[in-house]
């Protein structure tokens, strides 16, 4: 609770965030009782007592706490097996989701202490990605990483087949979006990578744009595109020599 309370300190009007490593289902057991007491005491009045006495106030304070009580009815219904999941009706969608929600509630309510339950303003269940969370997700780290190249001087374009094949390896319904990351780092950073240090000899020119695909099996495969020829090159250098001689 430390930086918690130096931080509120400094800047009353914050928000805090309790990550899941304080109050999973697999941790908060190991924690001591006196921090459901600190919670208590934070929720409730407004403020935090250190041991030596000093009082901070969380009256302008925002506190968000998450847990993964529920998770695996949250990763049942995401992979199907209440119903929820990519191309069902809103309608099934919707009734099963009310599902999660009470099954995740009644989890909470058989771990945490009324006390604690009765201070939370209120719950909330995160919804399953669908598949077009999962492209918008997939553009943004694409976008990324094309940001990082264009510094280096090197353009890529990725194929339909190329993106495709990352979404389906980097998600996992029980997982949501979190493999993707490793599947972009394996698929498209790691594979440029090996491409250039195996042409590091080669002209510059010759590797600064390539096109990644994915073949049927799902092997990637990197093509390069020539930007500037070598023609181009001598009629640029040639349009240079004759503006410099009329000048």
């Amino acid at each position: 609770m430390g930086p918690a309370r130096l931080a509120t300190e400094r800047r009353p009007y914050s928000l805090v965030l309790f990550d899941e490593a304080a109050l999973c289902d697999s941790e908060v057991e190991k924690a001591h009782p006196d921090v459901f007491n600190i919670l208590l005491q934070l929720l409730d009045d407004g403020r935090l007592t250190d041991s030596r006495g000093r009082v901070v106030s969380f009256a302008n304070t925002l506190v968000v706490m998450t847990s993964n009580l529920g998770s695996r009815s949250v990763q049942k219904s995401a992979a199907g097996g209440l119903g929820l999941g990519f191309g069902v009706g809103e309608d099934v969608e919707e009734d099963t989701y009310s599902k999660v929600k009470e099954l995740v509630h009644e989890e909470m309510k058989s771990f945490f202490r009324p006390e604690f339950l009765n201070r939370l303003d209120e719950v909330i269940v995160f919804r399953p990605l669908k598949e077009d969370d999962v492209r918008a997700i997939a553009e943004v780290e694409f976008k990324k990483v094309m940001a990082r190249l264009a510094d280096k001087d090197l353009e890529v374009t990725l194929s339909p087949s190329f993106k495709e094949q990352v979404l389906k390896e980097g998600y996992d319904p029980a997982y949501g979006a979190r493999p993707l990351r490793r599947a972009i780092t394996r698929m498209l950073e790691d594979t440029l990578a090996e491409h250039l240090l195996q042409n590091a000899a080669e002209s510059r020119k010759d590797k600064r744009a390539v096109r990644l695909s994915a073949s049927e099996t799902g092997e990637v495969q990197v093509e390069v595109l020539s930007r500037l020829s070598d023609s181009s090159d001598k009629s640029e250098n040639k349009v240079l020599e004759e503006a410099t001689a009329s000048s």
